[in-house]
């Protein structure tokens, strides 16, 4: 597949991410072309820096990886991201008041997204699918379309199960075409990028992005 590398969110969240592991992340997005990088919340100052006047997406997270921080916390961390120069905001949606069944997660995406479109940011929710069945992945969407959502995430890449294909379709089967879907957990070869692509994906958040586009270029070449 050409232009692989413009789904490409490459991304270092690991516990014990450092500075160097910051600038190389920069490094591979400036050579390979990737659309973006997501990197710790700790980072962001660092990674702007170092991507100067490259057009690479910053991209970080809130409420991350369990999302069942305190709504004022989560708008508190995204005001901070957005003036340390995030691009985009992935949050982690409150799961639990989810499965609770209560009207919160609307309330509370919905004042995120006023926060992030006022600063002309995009904002890209975390719904984290394997602990979802299908038809909370269905509602999930619903809710997230109807709170102003950019994007609708599969997972943090910290859950027992990632992105899966049948879950990127009913996704995008259940989303108004001018939603996006960010596939993330588990993306570690270029055959699962092209299938959740083709399933549905616009974006791939993955820490072997350097891999998947080598192998997509040997294809091409």
């Amino acid at each position: 597949m050409k232009n692989i590398e413009r789904y490409i969110e490459q991304t270092v969240l690991k516990v014990q991410t450092t500075d160097a592991d910051i600038e190389g992340l920069v490094r591979d997005a400036k050579e390979f072309g990737f659309v973006g990088i997501c990197v710790p919340p700790f980072w962001v100052k660092k990674a702007k820096r170092e991507i100067g006047e490259s057009d690479i997406q910053l991209v970080s997270v809130v409420g991350f990886p369990l999302g069942y921080n305190l709504t004022e916390t989560k708008l508190f961390e995204t005001e901070q991201l957005i003036k340390n120069g995030a691009d985009e905001i992935d949050v982690v949606w409150s799961i639990t008041a989810f499965k609770a069944g209560m009207n919160w997660p609307k309330i509370e995406l919905a004042r995120l997204s006023q926060l992030c479109h006022d600063s002309d940011r995009i904002l890209k929710v975390i719904i984290e699918t394997a602990y979802l069945d299908d038809t909370e992945i269905i509602k999930a969407c619903e809710i997230c379309a109807d709170s102003g959502v950019d994007y609708v995430k599969t997972s943090t890449g910290f859950a027992p199960e990632g992105a899966k294909e049948e879950h990127i379709r009913l996704m995008r089967k259940h989303l108004p075409s001018n939603v996006g879907i960010k596939a993330s957990g588990g993306i570690k070869s270029l055959d699962q990028a092209i299938a959740l692509i083709r399933a549905g994906a616009d974006r791939l958040g993955t820490s072997s992005g350097v891999q998947i586009v080598n192998d997509a270029r040997k294809i091409d070449s």
